[in-house]
Parts: C-alpha cells; structure tokens; sequence
C-alpha cells in the first residue's frame, strides 16, 4: 500500500497542478459582460422595404407552389411571358450611432435601393432613416434620423489591432436584435476580390446574415470594425468573417456627411503582382511592389512619366509590399496632391512624383481579339500573326503581334498566354509584328525568365516567360 501511494503521488500532484493551470487559464478569458452593458444601446437594427418587378398571376411570387419554394425560395424565376408587376421586399441590417444628432454607419449593401429605413432603436423606438450617402467601394453608408441626444459608441483605431486579439460583434443576425458573439482576429489587411480599397479585419467571430453593418470592437469596448462578409458555403457561419476596419469607415462616412461623396486618389495604372519569375525578370530582390502592365491615356501616371513596365516599389515612403497595397496608399491621398513614387524600371531604380488625380466614375475599355490569316510558328509553341488595320482600331492599340494558337505543351502555355492575347513588347522592348518576335525571341538568352507583355480582352498584363538553353 505504501509503494502505491509513493507511485501515485506524483501523478496526483501533477494532475492537481494542470487543474490549478487550467482554472487559471479560464479566469483569465476575457468577460464582455461590461462592454455588452455599455454598448449595446448604440446598436440599432436596421429594417429596409424596396420595390421590385414581380410576374403577376399563376407562379408569381405570392402565388409559388410549395414544391417549388423549397428549391427556389422567394427567388422563383419568372415563368415565360409573365406580366410583371411591383413586389414589396424587406431586408434586415444592423448599425451604430457615431454622433448624438442622429448619425448611423451601417454597410452600404444593406442600404441599397431602398424605398424606405426604419432604424429600432435600443429602447424600442423606430424612426424613419434618410440615406445621406454610401459609398460601394468600401461598402459603407451613413443614415441619419431625426432624435437627439442618442447613445454612441467609443471609435477605436483599427490601425493597432493584431491578429489573435479577442474581438466582439453585437447585430441582429437573422432578425435576433443584439445577438452578441466573440473571437479573435484571425489576420489583417486582408484582400477579397474586387476589394482593393479595403485592407478588410478578418475574424472567426460568427457573423450571419443580418450582422452586416453592425460593430466589431476590441476589449476596451471602441468600435475597430464595421462587419461586413462572411466567406461560406452554406449560406451561413463558417470562421471566415471580414469587417471593414473603422480609420477606413470613419473617412468615408466625413466625406459623405461634409460633401455628399467620396473623393479618393487616382493614379490610371493597372496593376499586377510581382510573381517569383517576373521578379527575376525586371532584376529585383524578391517579389515585392506592385507591377504597371497599363498606363490610361491622360491620366496622372501618364502625365508624371510612368511607364509599362516599371514596378511600384514604395509611395511616399511607404513601401509596396504587395501590389494591393498601393490602391489602398493612393486611395488616402487627396486627389490634387503629390506623391513621390520609388520606381523600378530597366534594372534601375528612380523617384516620380504624380499629381493624384480623383477617381473616375468609370475605366476601362473593351475589345474583343478576332481571327488571324498567318501562321507563323515560334519555338515559344504558338502560332501568331500580324494584326490587321481593323484589328488595331478594335483593340485601341497600335502594335503587337496576335496569338492564333498555343501548344499546351510549349513555353508560352506554361506562361499562362492564351489564343486571343496580342504581345505587344518581349523584354521590355516594343512589338510591331510577328516577324518582330520571331526575331527576338531568336535573340533571347536561355534559361532566363523574360518579361512579355500582352493584351487580353482590352487589358494590358505582364506573364514571366521562361526559355530554356536548348530551346
């Protein structure tokens, strides 16, 4: 007996050690009963009613058979030949009071093309809700109700949080009013498609549907974030959650509120990512900056001498980590001031200062590549032709040598060129013909990735092409 309480001490003592630990542990999570008490009377629930077109009669949207709501929901397709009539449609939404004189930021997709907001305030009261303006870019509207003296939230600086800090949300998920959840901050500056401008918070906080526009804050009970996407494959709650941070939402939301709109810098660059081999290509240390592939006619960067071609290293000081981190620089800037760019071009590095310019309403134009007649075949595995007069004015551009064909085996596939891209420079030097290409592409050393740029679809682009010796 006693050889077994001698053996069994040691294990007894460790297991109420871990169990001291533990206990420890768990008194140290975070209680977000205060910050909940405190704010939760400037979150609102924001409910919007708009009209839409609706078949009338047989199979319209008050009239869908059960059997057929349960695959298509509300959203039945109208049946052919339909008449169409109004439909009421209601949204819900959350928000937060910023000023006492009435003042809400809430998302603008929650917002959009509503014919009526109603806010429900903490205290049960509803007002009616004005749009003072939204912005879709960062996906922020500003509202304002007419009351006085309205409970706010404290405004943090979402430029100091990190990943792994507790965060909470409170909304309305589902219609459920001030449904508070917690997590943590998974990353930051996180880039979602066609969402340049908005260095976005991204959480395992379980947001839902309904959530949206509603406060993200840190500890100390100051709003960080404004919750705005979820990533899911389900419709619901997955871990991934982005909020957009509220430096970012509080800037937008004083320019609508002072000026009605948004102004945000413009330079008129397209921009890419410096991959491994386009890196190596342009002779840089690593893949840092943010590559130009298309300068716009008459804009700020054309003005001030920035060329295709020249990689973006650092605005201001700043430096360019990654090519989505200049929209966001630039957006900051006030359109009519100066920013000096660090460039990269031909192996060397030099300084451009550019007027900003103000966003455009709307960029870009199309084209459609057409059919070649030629087939002249390079050892890249293509097949490429000359382009036709017509050709050129389809495009908007006035050089290049146009791709009929690509073997999927050859150099040029591994690139990531396809059938209908114009190569309108090889090394940095100008195309004007397949013979061009030929030649230099002959000429080119082995072994080496080669900066190509091509047209696609009216964009200009750059692809690393890698040619071997033996080639």
């Amino acid at each position: 007996m006693e050889r077994m309480t001698r053996w069994f001490a040691p294990w007894l003592l460790m297991a109420v050690t871990l169990l001291s630990v533990q206990t420890a542990q768990a008194r140290d999570l975070p209680d977000f009963t205060g910050l909940v008490k405190q704010a939760a009377p400037g979150v609102v629930n924001i409910a919007t009613t708009s009209s839409v077109s609706a078949p009338n009669g047989p199979y319209g949207q008050q009239d869908v058979p059960e059997i057929f709501r349960r695959f298509f929901g509300d959203q039945m397709p109208p049946m052919p030949g339909a008449p169409q009539g109004e439909e009421e449609r209601k949204s819900l939404g959350s928000g937060f009071v910023i000023r006492k004189d009435g003042y809400i930021l809430t998302n603008a997709h929650v917002v959009k093309d509503a014919d009526e907001i109603m806010v429900r305030l903490n205290d049960r009261r509803e007002l009616p809700a004005k749009l003072v303006g939204s912005d879709a870019r960062t996906d922020v509207a500003l509202l304002k109700v007419d009351a006085d003296d309205l409970p706010t939230l404290k405004i943090g600086n979402s430029d100091d949080l990190e990943a792994g800090e507790w965060v909470a949300a409170i909304g309305s998920p589902f219609g459920f009013d001030h449904s508070v959840t917690a997590g943590i901050v998974s990353a930051i500056n996180r880039t979602l498609p066609s969402e340049t401008y908005v260095p976005f918070i991204q959480t395992d906080v379980a947001i839902n549907p309904g959530n949206s526009g509603g406060p993200l804050f840190n500890l100390d009970g100051e709003v960080v974030g404004i919750n705005s996407q979820i990533y899911t494959r389900s419709g619901g709650f997955m871990g991934l959650s982005f909020a957009v941070p509220i430096s970012v939402a509080m800037n937008v939301a004083d320019q609508l509120r002072t000026e009605g709109h948004v102004s945000r810098g413009w330079l008129g660059v397209v921009i890419q990512p410096v991959s491994k081999d386009l890196a190596e290509s342009f002779g840089l240390d690593g893949t840092k900056g943010a590559l130009v592939s298309d300068v716009s006619d008459d804009s700020p960067a054309q003005k001030a001498g920035l060329k295709a071609g020249d990689v973006i290293l650092s605005a201001d000081g700043s430096d360019i980590d990654d090519s989505t981190t200049l929209p966001r620089l630039i957006g900051q800037v006030a359109p009519g001031a100066e920013v000096s760019l660090q460039v990269m071009r031909g192996g060397d590095q030099r300084k451009v200062d550019v007027t900003v310019g103000d966003w455009p309403d709307q960029t870009a134009a199309d084209g459609s590549p057409s059919s070649a007649s030629s087939n002249d075949q390079t050892k890249l595995g293509i097949a490429i032709s000359d382009l036709s007069d017509q050709e050129k004015q389809q495009l908007d551009i006035d050089n290049g040598a146009l791709v009929r064909r690509v073997d999927p085996r050859g150099a040029a596939a591994t690139a990531g060129i396809q059938p209908g891209d114009v190569v309108v420079s090889f090394d940095q030097k100008a195309i004007d013909s397949a013979d061009q290409l030929i030649d230099a592409v002959k000429q080119a050393d082995g072994d080496r990735a080669i900066p190509v740029r091509i047209v696609r679809d009216g964009t200009s682009l750059f692809v690393a092409l890698r040619l071997k010796a033996s080639d």
